[in-house]
């Protein structure tokens, strides 16, 4: 479907925008909404309900049950509950959000900005929701908006002290339990405030808010390589498949298990000063900091090598995938790691409104936000060798090089697979990766990443009320907002690489160690991982051997200097032997380094029109842009320029068809800067010199035309049911090109995941298509696995292995339309009982014929509660079903709806009248299976100053899957249910 405005109505829009323009209604709405006193969850959805009709803009809203209580303990758990809104997770904590399918929204506090990693702001888990009143989705800007939104706005409101009624200390504290880790951990919160009548000076008010979280949470990941065979590269099979296009059977091999915890400890900080010396206005002070802290415990168990082989109980899937087969030759790698970010953040804002006169008022703030993380990440990673074999070659050493093909320790894996399940996984000898006398230390790896992200904004604002006597016109605004941008990201490195195979003692004779000498000499720092709690969502299709392995203890990992130090001692007498620090011996990855300066300029004007029945908001933004962009070029300090200027016009007009019943029509114009990564040349490369991400300066931001049109109907106390459809018109997208780099850096490249590495035509020249080498390349040679780890290493030889290279390009136009519909009912038969629940439809499609990213087509929510007499009860179910998580996958690069296995599909003419090869399009495309969660909270209020409160996150304990462009499944992940007990406290 899609919706158009004529071109009349937009030539008129265009002209009035130059001097008009809006957001009139929200500012007596907020005036409201803030005097309302909220206390219950009946009571919240009353007051949302009530921003939401007299706000001239499209917005949904939460508001706080109570003083620092959102009815979720998390901003985007409780923000999937609105009309449109879906969310992410991070081990299964709600993280950030889409808006009607856009990912590309901001963060706001307060109304200005805050700043996370990138450039959407602070991530929804990071700062606590015990500090709001209020959050708002703002789905149709206004010209006063900042830029920056191309689905729409996450506003954060804190609280104001001078709209307090009476003094107020206000506490909580909550005990969440994590089933996975069976960990306890703390929440608290509290906040305490007041106002003071200073007579003649006028009024002071102060609200202060601190919040404290611990927990530690848990995710185990399982999942697949799927790449296509021809039948007579598959032992046992005589015949091509029926069940794909190109007679191709699918084969899930590269079994890998990851599972991480994660420490988490978050300290957060508000401090919130008024000072009104008179009736006329206010200066305000806002702080907010938040720390974030931590490590990770994560280990990854994969399977690789070996002959497929096809026995009796193999069968073929629907999608054309092979279930239930050998995997011949096959061996285990297990790797620890640790990777965590750290940041400090903070906002803060200096400001003052004052009213010059009955008709004119003033504004004004300067505001600065700052990020700063430190992301470490460590990796101790073990090769599975035979020991008795490497005794017997180093007792005849005769200066030959290690032969992995000969000294490796492998087995025969019987891989079956079941419906949903988690595939089984059993070897002939058994648990392979819990068997230390066969596992030798691979390398220790360690990377510092430093980013630092800071703004800082001046805006100046005029209001003036009834102006020219002209009784349509009740209010005229107009502005400016300055921004200073400043983005640095930097990385260094230490790399002890490939030990089981390069390191030699000072006489020259091989060296290597086994994990059981790192337990003997560091007793502790070894441990067998084998959790009773596994997969236990998903459950298994038999018995994983997968699950149980021997490694060097993650905690230990995450204290880096300290295993560095094992390592020296590890390594000492070597070629590898190290002195001094982990920092001393960190090098510089110059390849990496980001700067990037951004100064903006924007200027608006906005009007707000009254015709009765009908009220608008019209104006436009223009805003101009400059970035400057440094990176290393043959190290060499190389700074790019950009600079672009945008309009942005917008409508918001409401027509009251009655008192209670109200149609909405609003159009914009609205843009989105690239990411800082997506802005920068630098190239961001791996450790293992396999994959890399890099950007340009020149890619000009996203930009988008959007209408809306709604209808909204209110009635009884809080009731309302709402329809709307949109469309959004993408004028620019990034798109994501890959390619195969040639690259000097290749000479260092670990191939030992051979199949993953693309190949070059010619040495030193890159190559647009991604061409890499399988199983069934070699199944006539007596070990597949070994001979394709020997023909890529002599093409890395000769230089003719690449670097698969993704990057950001200017892309052209795509589409996103839908529609909405949402009701919220309190059924008075039974007082205290109601229910909501939305739906949202949304259809996309990119330049590449792909849907969009993070889009569902069909996303749903419904509440049911129940409140009366202090016990109040609630539970809320969300539903979205699949959407295209990433492109370009590279676990399944090559399974796309052709099944061409990167081959060509077919020949066109181009533009230019050149015939040239098609390929499949759908090629990566990896999408995330339909999932539904159930929440589930309750609370008693003992008295008026004591309640006790229950929620369980992920009630049903869902986990998530992943599949292919033909439907299979290839991952796995789930995380924690998270049960929460606790008790609130006013005074």
């Amino acid at each position: 479907m899609q919706f158009k405005l004529s071109k009349i109505a937009m030539s008129l829009l265009s002209a009035s925008a130059l001097t008009m323009a809006a957001n009139a209604n929200a500012a007596e709405t907020k005036e409201e909404v803030e005097t309302i006193e909220v206390k219950g969850y009946t009571q919240s959805l009353k007051a949302a309900a009530l921003l939401k009709r007299t706000d001239g803009r499209i917005v949904d809203a939460v508001v706080a049950e109570d003083i620092g209580k959102l009815p979720d303990n998390n901003i985007a758990e409780a923000l999937q509950r609105v009309t449109g809104v879906s969310i992410s997770r991070d081990f299964g904590v709600g993280d950030s959000v889409s808006i009607r399918g856009l990912p590309q929204n901001r963060v706001e506090i307060n109304g200005r900005s805050t700043v996370g990693d990138g450039r959407g702001g602070i991530s929804l888990q990071d700062f606590p929701s015990s500090f709001l009143q209020a959050v708002e989705v703002v789905k149709s800007p206004t010209p006063e908006m900042i830029e920056g939104a191309l689905g729409g706005t996450v506003s954060l409101k804190t609280i104001k002290p001078l709209k307090m009624k009476e003094p107020l200390v206000a506490m909580s504290f909550d005990a969440e339990y994590a089933d996975k880790t069976e960990n306890w951990a703390p929440i608290f919160n509290v906040a305490a405030g007041n106002k003071w009548d200073l007579g003649d000076a006028g009024t002071f008010g102060a609200i202060a808010m601190f919040a404290y979280q611990d927990r530690e949470l848990r995710r185990d990941e399982f999942f697949n390589r799927v790449q296509a065979y021809t039948h007579d590269s598959i032992a046992g099979i005589d015949s091509p498949a029926t069940q794909t296009p190109s007679g191709r059977y699918l084969v899930a091999d590269q079994n890998t298990v990851e599972q991480k915890t994660e420490k988490r400890e978050r300290t957060a900080m508000n401090l919130t000063l008024q000072w009104a010396p008179n009736d006329d206005g206010f200066i305000y002070l806002d702080l907010n900091t938040t720390d974030r802290s931590g490590y990770q415990d994560a280990y990854s168990i994969l399977d690789v090598g070996g002959s497929i082989v096809a026995t009796e109980n193999t069968t073929v899937d629907e999608y054309g995938q092979l279930n239930n087969y050998e995997l011949q030759g096959a061996f285990t790698i297990p790797k620890t790691w640790s990777d965590f970010r750290e940041t400090e953040s903070f906002s803060h804002a200096f400001g003052a409104e004052w009213n010059l006169s009955d008709q004119l008022k003033v504004s004004g703030e300067i505001a600065i936000a700052s990020s700063e993380s430190s992301a470490p990440k460590s990796e101790f990673n073990l090769r599975p060798i035979s020991q008795s074999a490497w005794n017997e070659w180093t007792e005849n050493w005769d200066g030959s090089s290690f032969n992995s093909g000969t000294l490796r320790h492998t087995s025969t894996a019987t891989v079956i697979r079941s419906g949903d399940k988690i595939p089984s996984v059993v070897y002939a000898d058994g648990h392979l990766a819990a068997q230390p006398e066969n596992l030798a230390v691979r390398d220790f790896f360690h990377d510092e990443r430093w980013t630092e992200n800071d703004e800082t904004a001046m805006r100046f604002d005029l209001e003036y009320f009834e102006p020219f006597g002209v009784d349509f016109i009740s209010k005229i605004k107009a502005g400016v907002r300055t921004t200073d941008r400043d983005y640095k990201y930097s990385e260094a490195y230490y790399d002890a690489k490939d030990l089981y195979k390069k390191m030699f003692n000072d006489d020259g004779t091989p060296h290597a160690v086994w994990i059981n000498e790192v337990e003997e000499m560091f007793p502790g720092s070894v441990h067998t991982v084998n959790h009773s709690n596994s997969f236990d969502q998903a459950g298994f299709a038999g018995e994983n051997q997968l699950t149980k392995y021997r490694v060097f203890k993650g905690t230990e990992l995450a204290n880096a200097e300290e295993t560095f130090k094992k390592v020296q001692q590890l390594t000492a007498g070597t070629n590898y032997a190290t002195t001094g620090s982990l920092a001393d011996n960190l090098t510089e990855n110059q390849g990496a380094f980001r700067d990037i300066t951004e100064k903006t300029t924007a200027l608006y004007a906005q009007a707000h029109l009254d015709f009765d029945y009908l009220t608008a908001i019209v104006g436009g933004r223009f805003i101009n842009t400059e970035i400057e962009s440094t990176v290393y070029t043959k190290g060499e300090l190389d700074t790019g320029t950009h600079e672009y200027d945008d309009f942005l016009p917008s409508l918001n007009a409401t027509y009251r068809l009655t008192d209670d019943t109200f149609v909405r029509f609003a159009t914009a114009k609205v843009m989105r800067r690239a990411d800082f990564s997506e802005l920068s040349p630098a190239f961001l490369i791996d450790n293992s010199f396999v994959t890399a991400d890099r950007g340009a300066i020149t890619l000009d931001p996203y930009r988008a035309t959007q209408y809306d049109l709604s209808i909204e109907h209110y009635y009884g106390e809080g009731n309302m049911v709402s329809f709307a459809v949109y469309y959004k018109d993408v004028e620019s997208f990034l798109n994501d090109s890959t390619t195969c780099e040639a690259n000097s850096l290749t000479s260092q490249q670990n191939v030992t995941e051979w199949s993953n590495v693309c190949q070059l035509d010619t040495a030193g020249v890159s190559k647009d298509r991604i061409i890499t080498s399988s199983l069934g390349d070699f199944q006539g040679e007596d070990n597949p696995s070994q001979a394709g780890l020997d023909y890529v290493e002599s093409l890395r030889a000769q230089g003719l292995t690449g670097i698969i290279t993704d990057q950001k390009t200017n892309g052209e136009n795509g589409t996103i339309q839908g529609f909405e519909l949402g009701i919220q009912q309190d059924l008075g038969f039974i007082p205290g009982l109601g229910f909501t629940a939305n739906y949202t439809y949304a259809d996309s499609e990119q330049p590449n014929g792909n849907p969009l990213l993070d889009i569902s087509k069909n996303t749903f929510n419904a509440q049911v509660y129940y409140e009366n007499s202090g016990f109040q009860v609630r539970l809320a179910y969300t539903y979205r079903d699949e959407f295209l998580d990433t492109e370009n996958e590279k676990r399944v690069i090559t399974i796309g709806s052709a099944v061409a296995n990167g081959d060509a599909i077919g020949q066109e003419v181009n533009e230019n009248g050149e015939t040239v090869d098609v390929f499949d399009k759908s090629e990566g495309n990896n999408y995330r299976n339909p999932t539904g969660q159930l929440d589930f909270s309750a609370s008693y209020e003992i008295n008026e100053n004591f309640t006790v409160v229950t929620n369980v996150t992920n009630l049903t304990g869902e986990p998530v899957s992943f599949s292919t462009e033909l439907g299979s499944d290839w991952k796995y992940s789930e995380a924690d249910r998270r049960f929460t007990f606790g008790v609130r406290a006013k005074f």
